[in-house]
């Protein structure tokens, strides 16, 4: 009886990924996106490239968002020589954020537009190698527990998609951005 109670909990964890998996995905989906507009990019209507973008900002600012009220603040607890690659990664997102604010406030046609969009994958791509190269590796070699940080991403991240927005506009490091 135990042994089923015991393999019922470890399917049901094995259904979610955990924070390092989460966080990974999202990556590959975003780089995915880059990759469609810039290849659409003279072929792609208007409102094609404007969906298609406000979907990378959308994605990015949730993506951002869970990474620094969950992720970053575990790091910083579990990770010794941490430090240094979260003050990076603040600055890479701050980039990020304006970049975003910039093509929320633009529109395809704008002189701007495509390279903003362009210039936005551009950092995303090269923060995404630092994180997986430098910091996920030391993330699961702390000794986190992956899971349950996974677990509480997927919620966060949830209700940021579902437009469940109020908490994180209270959050100050958003606020300032």
């Amino acid at each position: 009886m135990a042994k089923s109670a015991k393999s019922s909990r470890k399917n049901t964890k094995s259904r979610n990924p955990d924070a390092i998996a989460l966080l990974k995905n999202d990556h590959a989906e975003v780089t995915a996106l880059f990759e469609k507009f810039e290849k659409g990019q003279k072929r792609l209507q208007d409102a094609q490239k404007e969906q298609l973008a406000q979907k990378i900002c959308k994605m990015l600012t949730v993506h951002t968002q869970i990474e620094e009220e969950i992720f970053y603040p575990a790091c910083r607890e579990q990770i010794e020589d941490a430090e240094s690659l979260l003050a990076e990664a603040k600055v890479e997102h701050q980039s990020a954020k304006e970049l975003i604010a910039q093509i929320q406030d633009g529109s395809p046609g704008g002189e701007e537009y495509d390279a903003q969009v362009i210039v936005l994958g551009e950092y995303v791509r090269h923060h995404v190698k630092e994180e997986q190269n430098e910091l996920f590796p030391k993330a699961r070699k702390s000794g986190m527990d992956l899971k349950a940080l996974g677990q509480e991403l997927a919620e966060r991240k949830s209700s940021l998609m579902a437009g469940e927005e109020d908490e994180g506009a209270e959050n100050p490091s958003m606020a300032a951005q």
